[in-house]
């Protein structure tokens, strides 16, 4: 696996030395391609995560944080690093995990500041993956996350219907929730808590939520994990709310496809309004306007502080069969599916010329003399 070179048929380019702040980051071949339909560069992915950072390090602020390389980009093998690498620089915090099996500890790169963040990019580390819980608060997630994943026959429209019955189901009990589009293939649903909880009770809560759900709406709805009874339905991974997990951040950048897609959260009238799946799937360049423009939508998840309740199972057992009074359409989920299993992929290059910015080859502005 290569680590440093250029990938097959690129020309390798010079490094460059990025200040931020107090440290010096070595950033290798700046022009290598990461994203191949988008042309989408290192130096792109670093630039983003630089502009992003004001509102994304205040989601990663104390969490450790699992690594997801692509060193020869999204058309190339990938791997994931828990541990921080041995060349990793001295003023990079990290934290020391226990592994569950035994053994010495896990040493988690911690992102609490701009440099360490466009560090952790110039390693090609496109997915940025924290976990629930801070440090050296181990056991104490500060929300419930629901990861809605669409089986083969259906797609984020459809997965949409399953999110709006559960914020309802959510809303039955008290619990306020905040969406966001995967920038893969789902959504996902964060109940900020930010009270005292553990994780055995915030994963008997997600399952039994989850189960409620399956049971009024068997034709839509799965818990199992097993992918083979998935097929036209949508899965709810409440299992993603354990101590050993991690959950792609909000504003991280994904990999699953060949565009630089944003996990971004969408109010959930935009859901509900939703014309297309092509609708809810944000680049870069989308993304960041959409920041300028309405802020973190994400940000009360920061401080709402929630209760889960006491009888959850019986509360949603009672959670009826019907939909909710303002639902998505699955007639018109499924023939749109029909239309476009994949999305309508828009280019960065396109989105810029409108914006009057160039190409997708052109660098955007990297404010490196903020930080």
């Amino acid at each position: 696996m290569a680590s440093g070179g250029a990938v097959r048929g690129q020309r390798a380019s010079a490094a460059v030395d990025l200040q931020i702040g107090q440290h010096r980051i070595r950033l290798s071949n700046p022009d290598k391609v990461l994203y191949p339909r988008a042309g989408f560069t290192k130096r792109q992915v670093v630039d983003y995560y630089v502009a992003v950072a004001p509102h994304l390090l205040p989601h990663l602020k104390d969490r450790p944080v699992t690594l997801k390389r692509y060193p020869d980009g999204t058309a190339g093998p990938f791997f994931y690093e828990k541990d921080a690498p041995t060349f990793t620089p001295e003023w990079v915090t990290t934290f020391p995990v226990p592994r569950r099996g035994g053994g010495p500890d896990i040493h988690y790169i911690v992102i609490n500041d701009v440099a360490t963040l466009a560090w952790c990019a110039t390693l090609a580390n496109l997915e940025v993956h924290p976990f629930l819980h801070r440090v050296p608060r181990l056991h104490t997630p500060t929300a419930v996350v629901f990861d809605l994943d669409p089986g083969e026959g259906t797609n984020i429209l459809t997965c949409g219907e399953v999110a709006l019955l559960l914020r309802q189901a959510l809303a039955g009990v008290g619990l306020q929730a905040f969406l966001k589009v995967s920038g893969s293939k789902g959504l996902q649903l964060h109940v900020p808590l930010n009270t005292p909880v553990t994780y055995a009770q915030t994963g008997h809560f997600a399952l039994v939520t989850a189960q409620a759900l399956e049971r009024a709406h068997p034709q839509l709805i799965v818990t199992d994990m097993a992918k083979v009874r998935r097929t036209g339905k949508v899965f709810i991974d409440w299992s993603q709310n354990s101590d050993y997990k991690t959950t792609v951040s909000v504003y991280s950048l994904r990999a699953t496809r060949d565009q630089p897609f944003v996990s971004l959260p969408v109010r959930w009238d935009e859901l509900e309004g939703a014309a297309n799946a092509d609708s809810l799937y944000f680049d870069v360049d989308t993304a960041l306007r959409r920041l300028t423009d309405v802020g973190d939508l994400f940000r009360p998840v920061l401080r709402l502080k929630q209760r889960l309740p006491q009888a959850s199972g019986r509360a949603l057992g009672r959670l009826r069969s019907g939909s909710t009074s303002k639902s998505l359409d699955m007639s018109a989920a499924k023939r749109n599916f029909a239309k476009t299993s994949e999305p309508a992929l828009a280019r960065p290059a396109r989105a810029a010329r409108a914006a009057g910015a160039g190409s997708s080859r052109s660098t955007p502005p990297a404010p490196w003399d903020r930080y």
